[in-house]
């Protein structure tokens, strides 16, 4: 069964601003829904009074992080290959890159598990985990990680639908999965008494939820995933690991970042890291709309640019850096006129309640640069110069951090690290604007007459130019 989305290029007319505010927004949802089940899966495994168990789900979360950024990866490349073909009309072909994402990401979901699993202790002792908490968090993640090709698929379904325009289905799969989670949380952790692997079961259920609930549409309503092959995939290995290879290091460096910055605050005692753990609660959910413009301009981009309509293609990313400014500047004003009760919800003193208010005032207004690097980032994906999403986000998360979180540190203290934080996100935020107008303003190139002739085209302009 199928409608009459089937194959259709939905971005390539009407409102672009719609486009974006659209798909910002459903995407979203669909995050803020993973943030909240998180924060309750904390809560239910806190209650169990043994700090051991937190600590072992906060060490195993780190892992699962990075063998998750393989995925999200993947997950970047189905949508910007998708795309780019519904663009170019060729519908046959996106269905082949589809399939092809999701058989190399259940692979390699399986090629990283096994590896993962069988050096499970070690890796979990480069984090710091030993004695009880080892053993807890390397029992967490041996329920867990074998599903990790279960995810790739997942997100690979849910990438493809946003490449068709199809936001909303996209959302209700991780909606699903949240939901899943936080019914089940409760029910395996008390009422069957599994504890800790009570919580790691629900996720492994979840994750299946999300599998079915974005395949499921993928294939039915818009025939997304042709039938798969091994020419076809052998095929689609070298354009997807040319995307989903740096965007698997652009997703690496934002936890080293973090690092960084809990490294510089960690020196002005505990109630300065206990500011930044209630800002690290109140950022993705404020914000998951910025943190959301990566994955839901993607597609409006890579159909434009695959149809040749490189006009729509500038106006794209100007849309979605007016949207960011707007989204930001309300929230903005809201967490402003809230600073207070918000304080006063974490009962927060000291210094905690000095960086929630800081937080709740320019810090929130600096989030307008980093959606300018997310809708930078997007850009660079669907355009064929994934690496330029790798360079930006190392620079931001090294060079942009350190220096200016330690200069920030001597001068002004705790709020001097956040606020040099912003800093390096400032200047690298014009970086991305430099670089995307170098980019688009060479777009100017026929329809290339095959799927990869554009990106190659593209690689070959800027690598004589050393880029």
């Amino acid at each position: 069964m199928t409608t009459q989305s089937e194959g259709k290029a939905v971005f390539l007319s009407g409102s672009l601003m719609g486009h974006v505010t659209r798909m910002s927004l459903t995407t979203s949802i669909g995050l803020m829904a993973i943030f909240a089940v998180d924060f309750v899966d904390m809560i239910f495994i806190s209650m169990l009074g043994n700090d051991a168990l937190a600590a072992a789900v906060g060490y195993a979360g780190t892992l699962l992080f990075f063998t998750n950024s393989i995925n999200v990866g993947l997950s970047i490349a189905a949508g910007a290959l998708v795309a780019r073909e519904l663009g170019a009309g060729r519908t046959e072909q996106a269905r082949q890159f589809g399939t092809s994402v999701a058989v190399l990401g259940a692979l390699v979901g399986l090629l990283v598990s096994v590896t993962v699993l069988f050096n499970m202790s070690f890796f979990l002792s480069l984090l710091g985990a030993e004695g009880e908490v080892l053993h807890l968090a390397t029992r967490y993640v041996s329920i867990i990680l074998p599903t990790m090709w279960v995810m790739a698929v997942a997100m690979t379904g849910m990438a493809v639908l946003r490449a068709y325009g199809d936001a909303r289905r996209s959302m209700q799969a991780t909606i699903y999965g949240g939901v899943a989670n936080a019914v089940l949380d409760p029910i395996l952790i008390f009422a069957v008494g599994l504890g800790l692997d009570g919580a790691a079961i629900a996720s492994v259920i979840a994750r299946v939820c999300m599998l079915i609930a974005s395949v499921r549409p993928a294939v039915r309503v818009h025939r997304g995933f042709a039938r798969p092959s091994f020419g076809s995939v052998k095929v689609g290995i070298r354009p997807v690991s040319a995307i989903a290879v740096p965007a698997v290091l652009t997703n690496i460096a934002t936890p080293i970042g973090n690092a960084i910055v809990i490294r510089e605050i960690a020196q002005f005692g505990t109630d300065a890291v206990a500011g930044m753990a209630v800002i690290g609660r109140l950022m993705p959910v404020a914000f998951s709309v910025v943190f959301a413009l990566s994955g839901s301009i993607g597609p409006i981009v890579g159909q434009n640019f695959g149809a040749g309509q490189f006009d729509r293609v500038r106006e794209t990313f100007l849309a979605g850096v007016k949207f960011t400014a707007v989204y930001v500047c309300l929230m903005a004003a809201a967490l402003f006129l809230l600073r207070a009760p918000i304080a006063d919800l974490f009962q927060a003193q000291g210094e905690t309640r000095v960086l929630i208010y800081l937080f709740c005032g320019p810090l929130a207004l600096a989030s307008f640069f980093n959606g300018v690097i997310f809708v930078a980032n997007a850009s660079f994906n669907n355009l064929g110069h994934p690496v330029y999403s790798t360079w930006v986000n190392w620079g931001r998360h090294t060079l942009g951090t350190w220096p200016f979180a330690i200069a920030g540190a001597y001068i002004a203290g705790a709020p001097g690290v956040l606020l040099g934080q912003a800093l390096g996100g400032v200047i690298f935020s014009a970086v991305c604007w430099v670089l995307v107008q170098r980019v688009v303003s060479h777009l100017s190139a026929p329809k290339p007459a095959d799927p990869f002739a554009g990106q190659n085209r593209l690689q070959a302009l800027f690598g004589r130019r050393g880029w």
